[in-house]
C-alpha cells in the first residue's frame, strides 16, 4: 500500500471554504424561496448536510433539501464483476419550476453529475440546475460539465485520487491528494 499523499486542505481552511460557499449561495438565491438543494449520495450528501446546516442557521429557517441516489443511472451500472452499492434517495418535494443546486464533493469526469441530472427528472422539471462542488478536478473531464460554485480547484493527473475526509466518518475534515486510489 502506497502512503504517498499530500494534504491540500485541513479543518480550518475546510470550514472557511464551506462558509464561503454558503455566502455565495445566499448572494445568488436570497431566502431560497424557490430553490432546493440536492446532494449526490453518498459523499455529496455529506457536503449537503454541512451547506444546508450553515444556510439554515444564517437564514433562520428550514430549507428544501434532499439526497439523491444515482446508482441505477450511472453508465457503469452492471459493468464488471462487482455490484454497485446503492444508497437511499430522500427527496420529499417536487423540483417542478424550482432552481436546484446539485451538490457533490468532487467533480472529476462529470459522469456522476450526468447520472444525477437524469435521476432528477423523476422529481419534476427544474427551471434551472446549478452545480456546487467542494473540489473541481480540472483535468480528465469526460463530459462537458462545469460547476457554478467551487470550493477548491485541483490540477491532478489521472492516476492521482482526490479524497474529501469528513469529521463524522474519517475523524477529521480535509482534502487529500493521493497518488493511488487504494491508499
Amino acid at each position: 500500500m502506497n502512503t504517498d499523499h499530500r494534504i491540500l486542505v485541513d479543518g480550518g481552511l475546510f470550514n472557511i471554504i464551506i462558509h464561503r460557499l454558503t455566502l455565495q449561495l445566499i448572494e445568488d438565491y436570497g431566502s431560497f424561496d424557490n430553490t432546493a438543494l440536492v446532494g449526490i449520495q453518498p459523499r455529496g450528501a455529506k457536503l449537503l448536510d454541512r451547506i444546508a446546516n450553515s444556510l439554515e442557521k444564517k437564514l433562520g429557517r428550514n430549507l428544501s433539501y434532499g439526497k439523491l441516489d444515482i446508482s441505477f443511472y450511472r453508465d457503469d451500472f452492471r459493468r464488471g464483476e462487482n455490484f454497485m452499492q446503492t444508497y437511499t434517495t430522500d427527496i420529499n418535494f417536487t423540483i417542478e419550476g424550482k432552481t436546484v443546486v446539485l451538490v457533490d464533493d468532487v467533480l472529476y469526469t462529470g459522469r456522476s453529475v450526468n447520472a444525477a441530472l437524469s435521476a432528477l427528472n423523476h422529481y419534476g422539471r427544474a427551471s434551472k440546475v446549478a452545480l456546487l462542488t467542494l473540489v473541481n478536478r480540472r483535468f480528465d473531464r469526460q463530459l462537458p460539465i462545469m460547476p457554478n460554485y467551487v470550493g477548491l480547484e485541483v490540477d491532478a493527473l489521472d492516476q492521482s485520487y482526490v479524497k474529501v475526509n469528513w469529521k463524522e466518518t474519517d475523524g477529521s475534515d480535509g482534502v487529500v491528494l493521493k497518488r493511488d486510489k487504494d491508499d
